[in-house]
């Protein structure tokens, strides 16, 4: 499978991600949004927001490798976000109660 990424002339270069993935591939994974639970169902972190992001993150890292992929067969991210302000984009990747962020993905593999 091959994933091109792209950040076209007169868009914002993100250090994050980029603007455009181009996938070819036969096989479309749909992954359904993880929020901040560990296997057992209990909650993680509570009030934090970057433990939460990370717990997402770690679920759907493992939700790919269950059907052969990594997160650089990922085509897509979406992430859902409680009571989203721009003064809190610096705690997206560290920081705030109750389940704060839902991390969803979209994987294309050969």
């Amino acid at each position: 499978m091959a994933v091109t990424l792209v950040d076209p002339a007169g868009l914002p270069t993100v250090d994050l991600y980029r603007q455009v993935s181009v996938a070819t591939g036969s096989r479309l994974v749909f992954l359904a949004g993880q929020v901040a639970v560990d296997a057992d169902g209990s909650r993680v972190g509570e009030g934090d927001l970057a433990a939460q992001v990370e717990q997402c993150y770690l679920d759907v890292g493992t939700a790919l490798a269950e059907v052969g992929a990594s997160f650089d067969d990922v085509v897509k991210l979406t992430v859902y976000l409680v009571d989203w302000a721009p003064e809190k984009m610096p705690l997206f990747v560290e920081e705030e109660p109750g389940l704060l962020v839902e991390v969803e993905a979209t994987a294309v593999l050969d």
